[in-house]
């Protein structure tokens, strides 16, 4: 398929399609389910310093069109992500980026730097947008300035990767945050993370989920990273990896269409385990329909003048 094979900062990708992180597990579970080397990347979960065990539960509500989930970033912890994940997902022949995350400063560069020097890991994801935990990312998508410090600390010990900082929409205006990731050496940012929601339990009388509010992702929440996605790509010149509420290639086509290099698809995975096939495989036919030799040739066609 070469309509769809493109290279993200230097990385070369067979397409760009990717499995979202928080979606897509580790990318062994979704092994048996679907051909995992048919798409362009999995994103695996957040890893951080030390092994992590999430909020309290209950943690997902379904809503009208959307998923609300407060996980907590739950995982194994880097070392263990590394001995115990990693060997398996090497074998796999797809792109593996690793989105990681930090309570503190320190904490994301410490991680950064492990995974800088390993083996395999093609790209790193920096989460400091997730809003469903206490501590740490939230308070880090914030202000452009803790941005700046994040991005700033940790490309002093990432040489070898590239780096791809994840922006929060919870914020009044994105663009002075995606600009910042620019300014201070990120490689490429992706847009959206989920937003903050809630729901309640009439019977009860109390909310649902146990940590009270969650990330809300699904096709809810597309026009609102569509609109993020355009105005990020025309504030910044590093690639752009859209996010949320892709569901097909249509979807993919869209936010490609407003300036994606690339898309993560999420919580689809969740209803179809073969979604990122499927969408694949339906850009591609739609690419040949419009005579169209490579999908870059549209990044940005529908918002450029």
């Amino acid at each position: 398929m070469d309509r769809l094979k493109t290279n993200i900062c230097g990385i070369e990708f067979k397409n760009p399609i990717i499995a979202a992180s928080g979606t897509f597990g580790y990318g062994l579970e979704f092994k048996r389910f679907t051909d995992i080397e048919k798409i362009g990347g999995i994103s695996v979960k957040g890893i951080s310093l030390h092994e992590t065990y999430g909020n309290p539960m209950p943690r997902l509500v379904e809503t009208y069109s959307g998923l609300l989930n407060a996980i907590g970033l739950q995982n194994v912890g880097v070392e263990k992500f590394i001995k115990e994940k990693l060997p398996a997902l090497k074998l796999l022949d797809t792109r593996i980026i690793v989105n990681f995350w930090g309570k503190t400063i320190d904490e994301y560069v410490e991680v950064a730097k492990i995974l800088d020097s390993t083996e395999r890991v093609d790209m790193l994801e920096m989460n400091i947008s997730c809003p469903n935990i206490k501590e740490g990312g939230i308070s880090f998508s914030s202000s452009p300035k803790a941005v700046e410090q994040v991005i700033s600390a940790c490309k002093k010990v990432i040489s070898n990767k590239p780096l791809i900082v994840k922006l929060s929409p919870n914020v009044q205006d994105i663009k002075p945050f995606a600009k910042a990731c620019e300014d201070n050496g990120a490689d490429a940012v992706s847009a959206i993370n989920t937003l903050v929601g809630m729901a309640i339990d009439v019977e009860r009388m109390k909310p649902v989920l146990g940590n009270v509010t969650g990330g809300l992702s699904g096709p809810a929440i597309k026009p609102v990273a569509l609109r993020m996605v355009k105005e990020v790509f025309e504030t910044v010149k590093i690639p752009v990896i859209g996010i949320g509420g892709i569901g097909n290639w249509k979807d993919a086509a869209e936010f490609i269409l407003a300036g994606a290099s690339a898309v993560q698809i999420g919580t689809a995975n969740f209803i179809n385990a073969n979604v990122c096939k499927e969408t694949t495989d339906g850009l591609n036919e739609y690419l040949e329909r419009k005579n169209i030799a490579n999908f870059k040739e549209i990044v940005g066609r529908a918002v450029s003048c």
